[in-house]
């Protein structure tokens, strides 16, 4: 047996940059709308609230349905041609939008637009493409780029809006479509052919255990509130910026200023919850905070001031347990099924998404802008009650050993027992058809020279 070592080749360098810039480049394409669709919607014939709302979301619902059957699909024809073809479905739903002139146009737009639901053929690409030993900082990357491609989009889309209408913002979506297709096709190398990877895939033997976590079903139920409140406040926020003044062209100059000073705000908020084992208390935390900046925003006078600062307020939030629920998931889900809890997680997420849109557009339309506010506030604590009792994670590292092609038979069934024998292994997976083991490890506790002799070979420290 070995372990896998190295530092990123040629080909996963190429590979990293294009598929991060595929995944960022989609996700600007789905977020654009979301600061400016409240507003541009009078245009459109039809157009009430509940049905605004209803557009903002509807894209989760189809990412949700058809995410995990593009997975599977990728497995079967290739991952290249199911991301393509997700792209040009993704593209398709923007000219549709772009053409529409009414509501519902716009509806089927977006429903399209999430129909090209290739997040976990991109994942698997990915995973292909990299070795064991390099692939959390591959997915890290991509991490990274959502993260950035929501920021731009906040921005970037209220000045598309301003000098073209929303029909240029989802124009600006197509041609994003269609570059992503150019760097698919000269960028990205093609995939070779192989094994199912347990750390990226959902496994369908091992779906009930998932769901049968209690602290995974938390985390699930964080991303589906998460985006829940998120789509459904954007039925508002718009309409409190132009209340206090703030005319549509200077919308971008106030999501840029609030999501900068929030990344600055958050980021030692992450280092302290990584670096002090304070997750749980930094997660608590969070969640409380976005519930009252949100109940702020229903309740206290509308005001340039207190608009920008509980702005800032739930945007650090957000930004914080958009970047903590992925690393909190990884060190809870067992080893070799992380596949798996993400596919619960990822749709848990885009339904959110989808309810989220229909709540807040629902509530506007029933109640008016300050009812988006307290419900999605109500969510809030809802949600911080779900999580109260959940306990510390375990700061668990996975890492991934790769088997030799000699081992089988007796050998294979007796890995099990010597990894778990080794003093900071906390849980183990081995797959024989992968020729792999999946570990759990205290990194703190770990003892390296026995894992290494388990292995085969001697660590390098």
């Amino acid at each position: 047996m070995r372990m896998l070592s190295g530092l990123l080749l040629a080909t996963e360098r190429r590979a990293i940059i294009g598929l991060a810039s595929l995944y960022a480049s989609r996700m600007l394409g789905l977020f654009m709308v979301l600061p400016v669709l409240a507003l541009y919607a009078d245009d459109l014939a039809g157009a009430t609230p509940l049905l605004i709302g209803l557009a903002l979301g509807a894209y989760g619902l189809t990412q949700a349905i058809l995410q995990i059957p593009f997975g599977l699909l990728s497995d079967r024809i290739g991952r290249k041609t199911v991301i393509a073809a997700g792209l040009v479905l993704f593209m398709l739903g923007s000219v549709v939008a772009a053409l529409a002139d009414s509501i519902g146009g716009v509806i089927l737009g977006r429903c399209l637009q999430g129909s090209g639901a290739v997040a976990a053929a991109i994942m698997a690409l990915l995973a292909d493409q990299t070795r064991e030993q390099v692939r959390t900082a591959a997915m890290a990357t991509i991490g990274m780029s959502i993260g950035l491609a929501f920021a731009l989009a906040m921005v970037i889309g209220p000045w598309l809006a301003s000098g073209f209408g929303l029909s240029g913002v989802f124009w600006f979506t197509a041609l994003l479509a269609a570059l992503s297709l150019l760097v698919l096709w000269r960028l990205v190398p093609q995939a070779p052919r192989r094994l199912r990877h347990r750390d990226v895939l959902l496994d369908r033997a091992q779906l009930k255990a998932t769901l049968g976590r209690s602290d995974l079903v938390r985390l699930d139920i964080s991303i589906f509130a998460l985006h829940l409140i998120l789509m459904a406040i954007f039925v508002a926020v718009p309409f409190r910026l132009l209340e206090v003044g703030i005319a549509l062209p200077h919308h971008g100059w106030v999501y840029f200023a609030v999501m900068a000073l929030a990344f600055v705000v958050m980021v030692p908020l992450v280092i302290f919850a990584e670096k002090r084992h304070r997750m749980r208390g930094v997660f608590l935390l969070a969640v409380a905070g976005m519930a009252l900046c949100l109940l702020g925003l229903g309740a206290l006078p509308v005001g340039l001031v207190s608009m920008s600062l509980l702005l800032l307020g739930f945007f650090t939030a957000f930004n914080l347990l958009e970047a903590t629920l992925p690393s909190m998931l990884s060190k809870l889900a067992p080893a070799g099924a992380k596949g798996t809890a993400m596919g619960v997680y990822s749709t848990s997420q885009f339904l959110g998404a989808f309810l989220g849109g229909v709540m807040g557009g629902a509530l506007a339309q029933q109640w008016g802008y300050d009812a988006v506010f307290y419900g999605s506030a109500l969510v809030g604590l809802g949600w911080l009650a779900a999580i109260w009792r959940m306990p510390a994670p375990r700061h668990l590292a996975s890492e991934v050993v790769a088997l030799d092609e000699q081992a089988h038979g007796d050998a294979l069934e007796t890995l099990m027992e010597r990894f778990a024998d080794v003093a900071g292994v906390e849980d183990v997976l081995v797959v024989p058809e992968e020729r792999l083991a999946y570990l759990k490890v205290d990194r703190q506790r770990l003892d390296s020279d026995a894992l290494a002799r388990v292995v085969g070979i001697k660590r390098n420290h």
